[in-house]
């Protein structure tokens, strides 16, 4: 089971990738942790990408689909992963599918959470980090719009996306994305029931 979570930055991706994991038994990779992890056991890849992060480069897509490639080799991702954070753009996710391939794997579902700018501009400036300026979250959104929305319809061809409402109170939502999911055929070894109305 390898279900991609997308969303612009502050939908609550990394909250929601936790409890599905949770709920429906499999690992939660994260792209931030993986790369985290490489960097501190110093992996050979963990090494090139803290080269590209020491000089204030981008890390390139190749070498981050290598950190999320080694990670899904530890033994917690035999039986799949929520992916949060992965892939970004279109080499990566060609990278993923060739990976993928390469492990007799498919990508099980891809569920967009969707947040208006307005909303995600006010959660972030309420988070109050202090890299959370108005006109970087902008900037950030921009990025996230030209890189990584054109992936929905990517997603979308293949018949695999789903988009749910990402307004609302966090297991609300994470039922949005459990029915999203059990739509589009995925089993669990626990799927919990999703069809409780509430508010």
């Amino acid at each position: 089971m390898i279900i991609i979570l997308f969303g612009a930055p502050g939908v609550g991706k990394g909250t929601q990738a936790v409890i599905l994991a949770e709920k429906l038994g499999v690992a939660h990779l994260s792209t931030g942790d993986a790369f985290r992890a490489a960097i501190k056991n110093q992996t050979p890849v963990g090494v090139l990408a803290k080269e590209y992060v020491d000089a204030g480069k981008l890390v390139p897509d190749e070498i981050v689909a290598r950190i999320v490639e080694e990670a899904m080799e530890g033994e917690s991702f035999a039986l799949g992963c929520i992916l949060d954070g992965f892939p970004r753009t279109r080499p990566q996710a060609d990278a993923l599918d060739r990976m993928l391939a390469a492990k007799g794997l498919n990508i099980s579902s891809v569920v967009n959470i969707n947040v208006d700018d307005a909303t995600i501009i006010g959660r972030l400036l309420q988070r109050g980090r202090a890299d959370d300026s108005e006109s970087i979250i902008r900037h950030r959104l921009d990025i996230y719009n030209d890189e990584t929305a054109p992936l929905l319809e990517f997603y979308s061809d293949k018949g695999l996306l789903t988009s749910v409402d990402g307004i609302g109170e966090v297991e609300t939502v994470n039922e949005r994305i459990l029915a999203a999911i059990a739509s589009s055929g995925v089993t669990a070894h626990h799927v919990p029931d999703t069809t409780s109305d509430r508010t």
